[in-house]
Formats: structure tokens, sequence, C-alpha cells
């Protein structure tokens, strides 16, 4: 946090991770039109130490008081689709899912033509609300992370709600989701898990364990220090979990840390997550492999700044790209204060 523009990437591994095309949407290179059919043109772009994308804010795409649906003020968790190929006459090339946290929370939906945006809120706002009859009913529901399931030509929506629980539905347009299960819950990790939340599932290949997909997750406990934990599925249903962090707090000298997601590039996985501000606010990158049996901890991956509107804190990136340009849209500023930004690499 709080170093100039120019030099806020850190990579504790020299030359790691260069050289072959970054995989937006979280994707394997070898099936990227699964997720995000412009992932073949982020190569060109790649250029920053790690190979990485450099990615650098732009601008801000949502800010809670420009709302119509604005029951709390606040807003967190993007997650960008983009629509073609997908969805027959979608409102725009890209959807763009968010919504408040807090009670009553809510998942909402805004649409656009451009990652550059602008975005229009979808006017009928929240599309998931934080009851659903006869599925549920919580106090909230937040963090919808929306994959593309290219077997089956659908929207998946996994989101949570209470922090306990995370649910899946299942929608053709994108817009309109009939509900699934539950796919996680704390019973289904070690004793003492408080939380399991903020979950992203990707389309990975793991034969040793018969799985097309992976989680990875934000986990609690009762010492109130958050990991992030990971678990794969054969169908992206049903799912096992590792019962050890896939990346712990103290790996990289922060109180907690979440919102993860995959990046895939050079032919290995990699784990982009946050910090808590008090620790740096920054996005953070560890190698774990294709098989994820690594945790080369890599170091920043973005570095956020001390003014507005990051404030000290990035958090919750999703990927895409647009014309051949990598972009970043994620959370800017402090937790339940912030809106969604967008950078580009």
């Amino acid at each position: 946090m709080n170093e100039p523009r120019p030099g806020r990437r850190l990579f504790l591994r020299a030359g790691a991770a260069t050289g072959a095309a970054l995989t937006v949407g979280g994707l394997a290179a070898p099936a990227a039109s699964a997720l995000a059919p412009e992932a073949s043109d982020v190569a060109a772009a790649a250029a920053a130490p790690g190979g990485f994308p450099d990615y650098r804010y732009v601008r801000t795409l949502l800010k809670p008081s420009q709302l119509k649906y604005n029951p709390t003020g606040e807003i967190i968790f993007p997650c960008i689709r983009g629509t073609a190929g997908r969805i027959a006459n979608p409102l725009g090339r890209y959807y763009l899912y968010y919504g408040p946290h807090d009670a009553p929370g809510g998942i909402c939906l805004a649409y656009g033509d451009s990652l550059e945006g602008p975005f229009t809120e979808y006017p009928h706002n929240p599309i998931v609300a934080n009851t659903w009859q006869p599925h549920y009913s919580v106090s909230h529901v937040a963090s919808a992370h929306v994959m593309w399931h290219e077997g089956l030509k659908e929207m998946w929506m996994y989101f949570h709600g209470e922090n306990t629980t995370t649910r899946l539905a299942r929608s053709k347009n994108g817009i309109d989701f009939t509900y699934d299960k539950v796919v996680l819950t704390t019973s289904m990790l070690p004793s003492g898990t408080t939380e399991t939340s903020y979950a992203r599932v990707f389309p990975h290949e793991l034969p040793s364990r018969g799985a097309h997909f992976v989680m990875v997750f934000m986990l609690n406990n009762t010492s109130n220090h958050r990991d992030i934990h990971w678990g794969w599925s054969a169908d992206g249903r049903t799912w096992t979990f590792d019962q050890q962090p896939l990346v712990r707090h103290t790996d990289v000298g922060a109180v907690n840390i979440g919102g993860p997601h995959l990046l895939y590039r050079n032919g290995s996985t990699y784990v982009v997550y946050n910090k808590d501000k008090g620790s740096g606010g920054d996005l953070m990158i560890t190698e774990v492999g294709n098989d994820f049996s690594r945790r080369t901890h890599l170091g920043v991956f973005y570095n956020s700044v001390s003014s507005a509107p990051e404030s000290g804190r990035a958090a919750a990136p999703s990927f895409g790209t647009d014309g051949g340009v990598p972009y970043m849209i994620y959370e800017a500023g402090d937790r339940l204060a912030g809106s969604i930004a967008m950078a580009r690499g």
C-alpha cells in the first residue's frame, strides 16, 4: 500500500510465470473459451514483472449513491461475464454482478458494451433476494460469482447467505435464475469453522481427483483469522473440500485474507486474493500449480494506494478482456464503504 504507481508490484521470485498468455475468468489455457472467449487476446498486453499485466486504476464503474437499489449504502464483490455467443438478445456485451453485503443484501446486475463502461443498472434489482421460498429466508445474500457452464450453456451463480452457507442457482439468460442447492457450509470444514463464503468456481481439470471444477473461498474460524480454502467437484454441484487452508493468513503476514480468484499462466495455476486493510490492503498472488500442490508466494499482485477511490484497499478482483486489453474489476475502498472500480492492464 502507498507505493507510487510505477513501482507498486513486488514479486518475491524473479521471473516467475513469464511469457505465456494470462487466462481470464478462471480458465486453464486449453479451455479458455468456456468462461472468457476473449482470453486468448491477453498475451499481447502482458508486460509487468512476473509476466502478468500491470493493472492500473482507470475509473470507478459503480458507486452506491448512484444506484436505484441501494438499501445499505455499500456494494461489494464484482463478477464480470461476457454474453457474446452465450445469451440470446443480451442487454449488453458484458454483465456485471455485484450487490450490497449487509442485510438485506441482494444480488444485483448492471450491463454494458465495454469493460471501460459505462454500466447501466438493471431496473429490477435485486435479481436474487434474501428470501426465496421455499428454499431459504436469511438475513442477507451476497458475493455472487457467475460461471459460464459451457457443457450446459448456462450461467451458474454461486452466492452466500448466511455467511455460513454457499448456494447455487442457474440461468439461461443470466437474469432469471432457478434455485439449485446448497454447495458449501461450515459443517463441511473443520470444527470451529464459523464462516465459509465469498466463493468463486472455475472449470479446472484434476484427473487424480476425478474433478472438472474447483472452488476457492474464504474461511473464518474461532480464532477470527480468515484464510483461503479450496475444494473440487466432478459436476460443480457436489463438492469435496480440503480440510487444510490453500493459503494461510500467516503465509503473507496478514490478519485476514479473502476474495480469491484463480488465474492461469505459463502452464500453471495461481490464486490472487486480498489482504485486510490493516495488513496493507493489497492483492497478493500465490502459485498453487495445476494440481494445487504448490505454495509459492510471489508477493504483491496489485498494490493499493492511499488516495481515493482505493484509500488503501483493493479487494475481490474479477478479470476479463475487451478488444485484446486485459481488465480487472474490483472493490476499491474501505470494506462496506467503497465502490466498484476498473483497472486496465
